[in-house]
């Protein structure tokens, strides 16, 4: 294997030919990485969303690289680049789910080089395709941190339209003045909705590497219901899968990795990827640390008692702000209920 200099220098310089000769719509659609000068403890690959553009988790990417790992963010095949996208000229993107799957496996085999464990994640479109990974290659990865997979459309309408339609869509706004694509030909979305779909029925009956799904309470692009099924069914394989929907009092948009595309709460959700990360708990453990607090019991002194001092990461105490403890409370005793609730 080269020296890992050679490595990084490699890969930088093999992403900026490539993307050179697109060429690019602009510079927040080049690829993205963060390298340290020797190899980490981990590797953090990111997959950005459906027409977007590695600058999406550029915020989360760069406070990974502070914890002390590497960070990549590729941009994915068919993205970003430049030129008059019309329903005559549409924009190039693939509508082989396997274009996607080659691209993910590739970038892994890249970023194994460069550490000891590889975590990958993704936003809707992007974090189906690491989702994908988690459940049929979980022995590549350490884990995975989904944020709105698009699993299923929003409603019945739009699983319809999705479904049957070929034609040409837009997202809206000016094509001139975006900084990914605004429009492309529905069968290269439908890619996502049928991987979706299999991802769902797959979570059933398949173990899968740890998952972090994140859904947001007020997403017009992906159905909740179908996010908290997904943790559901995962969670009775792979306990180390963990779930949280922003109440709607955050307004986090699915578009919610940062501040730019309308999450002002971006520093939490950052934190709270970062916990998932450090952290190596069950999800039956972060309930007990969330009970327990409700007793009035400190951080420290929980997990010091639980035996889970030297498994929880730096913020996972900011973490546990963002759990809905009444709901654990309420589960573990019903009678509690406010019947007139």
């Amino acid at each position: 294997m080269p020296p890992y200099a050679d490595l990084t220098s490699a890969i930088v310089a093999q992403a900026k030919a490539r993307e050179d000769a697109l060429p690019l719509r602009n510079e927040s659609c080049r690829s993205k990485f963060f390298f340290h000068t020797a190899p980490t403890t981990k590797v953090c690959l990111f997959f950005h969303g459906f027409t977007g553009y590695p600058n999406q988790f550029l915020p989360l990417g760069k406070a990974l690289f502070q914890q002390g790992y590497n960070v990549l963010i590729p941009l994915l095949p068919g993205h970003g680049k430049a030129g008059k996208w019309t329903r005559d000229n549409p924009t190039p993107l693939p509508t082989d789910p396997k274009v996607y799957q080659d691209f993910a496996l590739q970038w892994i085999q890249q970023a194994q080089a460069l550490g000891q464990q590889v975590v990958i994640g993704g936003l809707s479109g992007g974090s189906t395709l690491a989702a994908w990974v988690a459940l049929n290659h979980r022995e590549l990865i350490d884990r995975a941190l989904l944020f709105a997979p698009y699993l299923s459309g929003n409603s019945i309408t739009d699983k319809l339209f999705i479904k049957l339609s070929n034609s040409y869509y837009s997202w809206g706004g000016d094509p001139e003045r975006a900084i990914g694509y605004t429009n492309f030909q529905v069968p290269a979305l439908r890619l996502f909705l049928d991987l979706g779909a299999q991802l769902l029925k797959q979570a059933r009956t398949t173990p899968a590497a740890p998952m972090f799904i994140f859904s947001t309470e007020i997403d017009d692009s992906v159905d909740t219901n179908d996010h908290k099924a997904f943790f559901a069914d995962a969670l009775q394989f792979q306990p180390k899968c963990w779930y949280h929907c922003f109440d709607r009092s955050y307004n986090v948009p699915h578009t919610m990795m940062t501040i730019g595309e309308g999450n002002q709460w971006e520093g939490i959700l950052n934190l709270m990827a970062k916990a998932y990360v450090e952290s190596d708990l069950t999800w039956a453990e972060v309930e007990e640390i969330g009970f327990r607090l409700t007793q009035g019991k400190t951080f420290p002194s929980i997990v010091a008692t639980l035996g889970l001092a030297n498994r929880v990461g730096r913020d996972m105490p900011a973490m546990m702000t963002m759990i809905d403890k009444a709901a654990i409370v309420q589960a573990r005793n019903p009678s509690m209920v406010d019947d007139d609730a």
